[in-house]
């Protein structure tokens, strides 16, 4: 299959250290890596402005800078394991994933890096699936990659196993809720050792992590991010493949969808996504038919020079913009109508909360405070 080869760069090792130490610093997730690495010119200029930034925020304690030497000790584990971490733009980051404003600043990448180049579909559905879910994701995830194309999946019970083991030969991608090392659930170590040989496993959390509840729908923003589109097999109401499902759709994504009985809770989230519009499927052909006029187009990358910062507010403008935050989330276009004071300035106040621990950013553009 002929896809445009994406251009590559690579960091310094001293680059890497910096984006290491900053993204396991306290309160740094994805969203506020970027802007302070936008603002400041890169990432070690952003770690000694951290603690300044979280001061102004209102920190009740010191914020935790993740050292240089505990990011070289994490570097050296991951080295033994066969992890690397890459950034947005090195070979082996899934090019789609790159193009999200949340985006794993550095992933965790283990395998054969070539196949998470490669177009990729998801495939999600129910831990409890069916024998006809389980026969039909099975031939599904064959069919795709016999086409050329890469599976990605959670590397779950139920469907998401299915899909793996059905395209090991061609290549599959598993993606962590946990660190490497942390496999959920555990017997599916052999799946994932099995896979590696001609596929990959991806995560961006720390080794040692062991996943917990709200790991899952972050870690399913990737397997959706990294994807051309998303195939929903099967899925009860409020199951998180729904949740992938809805960041896919956010995201851009294609998302899809396999008609089940209407007797059979397991097919009422996917016989709901298709009367929400999702693209109804029965076989393969479906699927690549609707993705290969995308397949080619050049990727929308981000700006890296829109929502700029503003130098330092003032404690005036800055008591205003929190005077207007509480425990109900608002949209940020509201926040900066209702302050008045200029989107630089009320996002780096956010920017100053978040670093001390007092925001909470939700889907859509809402924040609270916590």
């Amino acid at each position: 299959m002929d896809t445009p080869t994406p251009h590559t760069t690579d960091l310094t090792d001293a680059e890497r250290i910096d984006r290491l130490r900053l993204i396991r610093s306290d309160n740094v997730g994805p969203r506020t890596f970027r802007s302070l690495v936008r603002h400041f010119g890169g990432a070690r200029a952003a770690l000694e402005r951290l603690p300044d930034l979280a001061r102004r925020g209102g920190a009740s304690r010191p914020q935790r800078i993740c050292s240089e030497a505990d990011a070289r000790a994490e570097l050296e584990a991951c080295a033994k394991l066969g992890v690397r971490l890459i950034a947005p733009g090195e070979d082996g980051y899934p090019p789609r994933l790159s193009e999200l404003d949340d985006a794993p600043p550095l992933l965790g990448v283990r395998g054969i890096r070539d196949v998470l180049m490669r177009p990729i579909i998801a495939i999600v559905g129910s831990r409890n699936a069916s024998a006809a879910g389980l026969k039909f994701a099975s031939m599904l995830g064959r069919d795709l990659s016999d086409a050329g194309f890469i599976i990605a999946s959670g590397l779950a019970r139920g469907i998401d196993q299915a899909a793996h083991r059905a395209s090991i030969e061609g290549g599959t991608v598993a993606v962590l809720a946990g660190g490497h090392d942390r496999i959920y659930p555990p017997e599916h170590a052999d799946l994932l050792s099995a896979l590696l040989a001609s596929g990959a496993a991806i995560s961006e959390m720390p080794l040692g992590h062991v996943p917990r509840a709200h790991d899952f729908p972050r870690r399913n923003r990737l397997i959706s991010g990294a994807s051309l589109g998303v195939v929903v097999v099967e899925a009860a109401l409020r199951s998180g493949s729904l949740i992938t499902a809805r960041l896919a759709a956010e995201q851009g994504r294609e998302v899809f969808a396999v008609p089940g009985s209407p007797l059979d809770p397991r097919a009422a989230g996917t016989n709901g996504l298709i009367k929400q519009g999702a693209t109804l499927i029965t076989e393969a052909a479906d699927v690549i038919q609707a993705v290969e006029p995308i397949m080619g187009r050049p990727l929308d990358l981000r700006e890296d020079d829109n929502e700029p910062l503003a130098p330092d507010p003032g404690a005036a403008e800055r008591d205003g913009i929190v005077s207007l935050l509480g425990p109900t989330p608002i949209l940020l276009d509201d926040l900066i109508r209702l302050s008045g004071a200029s989107p630089a300035v009320v996002r780096t106040v956010l920017l100053e909360l978040e670093l001390a621990g007092r925001l909470e950013r939700h889907g859509g553009g809402l924040v609270s405070l916590l």
